[in-house]
């Protein structure tokens, strides 16, 4: 499959979302979510049905597809793992932290995001708790 554009990459995860809370995702719902119009939607969920991720009859629900499912999944952990770093391990906001994330889990590479992930499952399995260091460098 070709790499996914950062927008394409929002759709799908907004799908993902909303079907997370309502039984069925409609075009409105994505336009709200990410604060778009509905034309904009639409051209862009053409474009994931293409790419064989989304199946959608016009003016009809919304559903990703297998391959659609794990993508969606994919981007989405990365941002609850990034903002999770962002917020709990570096002492970010909770908005920007959200929003930063939004904007990282399109650029920074396999390797890294495991090394983040790693890194929180450590800080969250430290017998001690919270390590000192940390809270330090949150106090700092």
């Amino acid at each position: 499959m070709d790499r996914l554009t950062p927008s394409l990459e929002d759709y799908l995860e907004s799908i993902w979302i909303i079907g997370l809370t309502k039984k069925v995702v409609r075009v409105k719902n994505i336009a709200e979510l990410l604060s778009l119009r509905t034309a904009s939607v639409i051209g862009a969920i053409k474009i994931l049905s293409e790419k064989g991720l989304v199946i959608h009859e016009s003016y009809g629900y919304i559903e990703l597809t297998t391959k659609g499912i794990i993508e969606a999944k994919k981007i989405y952990e990365k941002h609850k793992q990034l903002s999770k770093f962002f917020h709990e391990m570096l002492g970010i906001d909770l908005k920007t932290s959200t929003k930063d994330a939004c904007q990282f889990e399109h650029y920074i590479s396999k390797r890294t995001m495991n090394r983040i992930i790693k890194f929180i499952k450590f800080i969250e399995t430290c017998p001690e708790g919270d390590p000192n260091w940390l809270s330090n460098f949150q106090y700092f």
